[in-house]
């Protein structure tokens, strides 16, 4: 699992992303990528603004669509996120972005593998991994 300092949480945050994000689209995920820097006029007024555009926050979306079994949902989310911790650990992504994961109905019959192999391809259309 990777920090808490990385976890997109805040309402304000998820909207900015949703309204100026941009979507790539992968066979079983999609990745939606704003980069802070390029979106300075919708920073909190009271943020310091050189901090601010150097953090990295990440979000998992697994919805009902996926299965309506929490047990699979867990599972899709947890292998997402173990992928993203082992990209992180080697600095594998750049600083500055907020990314958002949303898995489709077709992750719940994948390997470990192959979404592994997506979330890097995802990555590196979008051009967030160094």
């Amino acid at each position: 699992m990777y920090k808490k300092d990385n976890h997109l949480t805040k309402v304000r945050d998820f909207n900015l992303i949703l309204k100026h994000g941009i979507w790539y689209n992968g066979r079983f995920l999609s990745l939606r990528v704003l980069e802070l820097a390029k979106n300075e006029q919708y920073f909190p007024p009271t943020a310091d603004v050189d901090k601010f555009k150097k953090q990295l926050k990440l979000a998992i979306n697994v919805g009902l669509k996926v299965s309506k079994k929490a047990v699979i949902r867990n599972r899709a989310k947890r292998q997402i996120r173990e992928v993203i911790r082992l990209i992180m650990q080697t600095d594998g992504i750049k600083e500055g972005y907020y990314l958002f994961f949303v898995a489709k109905p077709e992750v719940k019959e994948k390997e470990y593998a192959e979404i592994s192999e997506e979330v890097k391809l995802l990555l590196q259309r979008a051009k967030v991994l160094k």
